[in-house]
Formats: structure tokens, sequence, C-alpha cells
């Protein structure tokens, strides 16, 4: 990926992140998809970006593909930035917190992206009060991302507008007031492009199972699910009146349609939602 690499390409009057330095600790796939996004819309420089990595081979790449500084060391990572992005796997947050505690300054603003991390614990290990808690899906690396988050009382406004910038970067965003919808999110957008390929999956092995190849079974129930997906957003129409429009008596959805209410679809899901949300809930209390 080509990215500017002067900093007078960049409207410094442009958006909330102009002045902002940021840093990533844990460069991973979420990471990295940050990284894009944001130099992608031109909202930062790669100079105002920094990363931490332990592996050697990952911060050469990431310097290589973006221009960006990668270090080793993560408190020394932290330290210049006013926005740091905790991106780290779950079982490695304590030992991080535990790292960067009592080290950052009362103007700095940290971000979570790590699943059933809530608040209260990201506060009281780092002994910093101005967290934001943030569940983004995995379309946010091709930033067609959901993004849901929630802030502590000590976010100010200017700071909540740079999140609001930094998570628009991965697609759409939208603030809740309540930390509980955080885990609700989690199950429901942040858990969803998995049910959505298991679907896409079922499909195509039903092509495949009527005669098709798997390659024209694929680009089939791809572009069918893309076309579908499409067709709700710009008709702002209810599921069930889309489906109504292409349900005719006794044809062939109206076919289908019985089976998988005979076969209890809609339970399937419902429950496999809640399953995933108790889930998120039970990563928080532990």
């Amino acid at each position: 990926m080509a990215t500017p690499n002067n900093t007078d390409d960049f409207d410094q009057n442009a958006n909330a992140l102009a002045d902002a330095r940021l840093s990533f600790i844990g460069a991973g796939v979420m990471a990295e998809a940050m990284i894009a996004g944001l130099l992608k819309q031109r909202l930062v420089p790669p100079a105002q970006i920094i990363g931490s990595h332990p592996r050697p081979a990952r911060r050469e790449e990431l310097a290589t593909k973006y221009g960006i500084s990668v270090l080793e060391d993560n408190r020394a990572a932290a330290a210049e930035s006013s926005i740091i992005v905790l991106a780290v796997k779950p079982q490695k947050l304590h030992g991080v917190l535990r790292e960067l505690n009592e080290t950052l300054r009362p103007e700095q603003l940290v971000v979570s992206i790590i699943a059933g991390a809530r608040l209260e614990t990201i506060a009281g290990e780092l002994l910093h009060p101005a967290i934001v808690r943030a569940m983004p899906n995995t379309p946010a690396q091709i930033g067609e991302g959901m993004t849901v988050w929630t802030a502590t009382a000590h976010v100010s406004d200017a700071q909540a507008e740079q999140v609001r910038a930094m998570l628009g970067a991965l697609g759409r965003e939208m603030r809740v007031a309540e930390e509980r919808q955080v885990d609700m999110a989690t199950a429901l957008s942040a858990t969803g492009p998995t049910y959505i390929f298991l679907v896409m999956e079922a499909l195509v092995d039903a092509g495949v199972h009527m005669g098709f190849s798997r390659e024209v079974a694929r680009e089939l129930v791809v572009q069918t699910m893309l076309g579908a997906t499409l067709f709700a957003q710009e008709s702002h129409k209810h599921p069930a009146e889309l489906r109504n429009m292409v349900t005719s008596p006794g044809g062939t959805s109206a076919e289908a349609i019985y089976q998988m209410e005979k076969g209890s679809l809609r339970t399937v899901l419902s429950k496999a939602v809640y399953a995933a949300y108790q889930r998120a809930v039970a990563l928080g209390k532990k």
C-alpha cells in the first residue's frame, strides 16, 4: 500500500485527528486494518502513527508497508501519543496493563478493541480514567466494518470526536450509552460475519449438491448475498417486507421458507446470538 510520507499533503484543519499521535499496542490484523484505514482516508500521516509488536519480522513488515514506526517496547510506543489503542490478544491484556500502569499522562486517551475487556478493569489496572471500549468486526479490514463503542465519563467531547473519526475509518461507528450494549454488539455485529459466512458456506454446498461446480456456486452465492444486502440498505424496508415481495404463493421461495421455518432457523440464530452475548459477558468477568 502506497502512503504519503509528507505531512504537508494533509489538511491539518480537516479532521479531529489532525494533531493526534496514535500508538497501537499490539499490531495484529485489526490494528493493521485501523492503520490502513486512517492512512487511506488521509486522516493522519504515517509520522503520527507508532505501533508495537514483539516479533521483529512483523515490525519490519508494518514499517515497510505503511511507513510508520514500530517498536518492541510497549511503554516507549505509548509514551509520546495522545491516543493509545490496545489491540493485543485478550490473554495478554493484563500483562500489558501492568506494563503501562502509572505511566500514562492525564490527557492521554486509551481505546480498547479487546473482546470482553471491561472499562472498569482497564481503568483500574492502568490507574487511568479516560477509557473507550470499542468492538469492530472483520469487514473493517476493507473499510466496511461496524464498530460499536462506549466511553467513561472522563472522555472529553474533543476526544470523543477523535474516536468517531478513527473508528469511522473502518466503516460505520455507533456510540452507545451503556457498556452492556457493547457486549450485545459483540454478539450481533462483531460476531455477525461468522453467521453470514456459515450461511454462505451452506448455500455453496447446496449449490454443489445440485450440480454446480464449487467455483460457480460460490460466485452465485457471494453476489446474491451482496446484492440482497445492498438492496435492503437502499430500500429502507423491513426485511419481512422485502421477503414478502419475492415470495409468491406456491412458489419456490415459499417452499424454501417453509423448510427453513420447519427447521427452526430463526430459533437457532436467536439462540446462537444470545449464547455469544453470554460468552462476551463471561469474558468480561474473568
